[in-house]
C-alpha cells in the first residue's frame, strides 16, 4: 500500500514548492487578503495530507482502524486499497503522525491560553491604569483613552473588546488620522486576525524545523497589517492612513537605520504612498477558486484507487 507515501511526498511538496511560488510571486503585496486566502489553502492542503496518511497507515496496520473506515466500502474497494500489504512501516508511520497530530493540538492549545493569560494581565493594567470612577459602573465601552507619553493604539479582543488609546496618540494625530488608525485596528478585530496568529504561532513554535510554518507564521504577521491598512486606507485615504502609521511610530526608530521589531512600517507606509494596482476581479476570483482546490488535491488522491476501482 503505497498511498501513505505517495500523500506524505504529496504534503512535503507542496511545503516546499507554494511558499517558493509565493515569494516569487508579485501580487501578495497588491492582494493580501487573498494572500491570506492562499497561505491558510496550503497550510491546510499539508496538514489533509499527514492526516489522510495517518488514516490510510492506521487502517492498513491495525483492523479495529480499517474496519470502521472501511465499513460501507464495497469489496472491490477495499481490495484496491490493498490494505494487508503493509509492513511495519505502516505502524510507524500511523503513530508518528498521530503523535505530531497531538502535538499540533497541544501547541494551539498552549498558545490560546497564553494569549487569554497576556490578555487577562493586560486588561488588569488597564484597569489598574484607568479604574473607574467612584459610582461608575462597567458598562460595554469600547473606546478606552489611556493616559500614556508614548503615542499607542492596540486592539484588545475579549468580552468586550476595547480600543485602547494613548493620550499621546490623541495629541499626535491630527483630523481623520486618528479615524483612520482606529479602522485599521477594527479591521483586525473584524477579519478575527488574531486567531490566524494564534494558529500560525503554534504550527511554528511545534515544528520549528518546517520552513513552511515558520514562513506561515511571518507572512501572517505581515500580511494581516496590510490588510488592515487596506481597510483604513479605504475608508480615509492613503496619505491619511500613512502620516497616521508615521506619527504613531516616528519615536520608536523604525525609520532609522537600525532593523527593529516594526522594521515593516516602513515598507506598509511607502506601500500606501505608491499603492500598487489591485488584480483585477475576476483574477482575484480565479485565485481564491485555484487555492480553494489546493487542499482538495489529496483528498483526490486519496479517493483515486476506490474511484478506479468503481469505475
Amino acid at each position: 500500500m503505497i498511498l501513505p507515501a505517495a500523500l506524505l511526498l504529496l504534503g512535503a511538496l507542496t511545503a516546499v514548492l507554494a511558499p517558493r511560488l509565493l515569494a516569487r510571486a508579485d501580487w501578495p503585496d497588491r492582494e493580501p487578503v487573498v494572500a491570506l486566502w492562499v497561505w491558510q489553502c496550503v497550510v491546510a492542503a499539508v496538514l489533509v495530507c499527514c492526516a489522510l496518511s495517518m488514516t490510510f497507515s492506521a487502517a492498513a496496520a491495525w483492523h479495529a482502524v480499517g474496519g470502521p473506515v472501511f465499513a460501507t466500502a464495497p469489496g472491490p474497494v477495499v481490495e484496491a486499497y490493498a490494505l494487508g500489504t503493509s509492513g511495519l512501516w505502516a505502524d510507524t508511520t500511523a503513530l508518528t503522525l498521530a503523535c505530531a497530530g497531538l502535538w499540533s493540538a497541544t501547541m494551539l492549545v498552549r498558545e490560546v491560553v497564553r494569549a487569554r493569560s497576556r490578555r487577562r494581565v493586560r486588561r488588569a493594567e488597564l484597569l489598574h491604569r484607568a479604574p473607574l470612577l467612584p459610582g461608575e459602573a462597567p458598562g460595554p465601552d469600547r473606546l478606552v483613552v489611556l493616559e500614556g507619553e508614548r503615542p499607542d493604539a492596540w486592539w484588545l479582543p475579549g468580552t468586550p473588546p476595547q480600543l485602547v488609546v494613548t493620550t499621546a496618540a490623541l495629541s499626535r494625530l491630527r483630523g481623520r488620522q486618528l479615524d483612520a488608525v482606529l479602522a485599521h485596528e477594527k479591521g483586525h478585530a473584524q477579519a478575527r486576525h488574531d486567531w490566524l496568529l494564534h494558529c500560525s504561532a503554534a504550527l511554528a513554535d511545534g515544528f520549528p524545523q518546517v520552513p513552511v510554518f515558520a514562513a506561515f507564521r511571518d507572512e501572517m504577521h505581515r500580511l494581516v497589517e496590510l490588510a488592515a491598512d487596506d481597510v483604513a486606507s479605504r475608508r480615509f485615504g492613503r496619505l491619511t492612513t500613512a502620516l497616521a502609521l508615521v506619527e504613531l511610530n516616528e519615536d520608536r526608530g523604525v525609520f532609522g537605520p537600525c532593523p527593529t521589531p516594526q522594521a515593516q512600517v516602513p515598507q506598509r507606509v511607502h506601500r500606501l504612498l505608491t499603492p500598487p494596482d489591485r488584480l483585477s476581479a475576476a483574477r482575484r476570483l480565479r485565485l481564491t477558486a485555484a487555492a480553494a482546490l489546493v487542499p482538495a488535491v489529496p483528498v483526490l488522491v486519496a479517493f483515486a484507487p476506490g474511484l478506479r476501482a468503481l469505475g
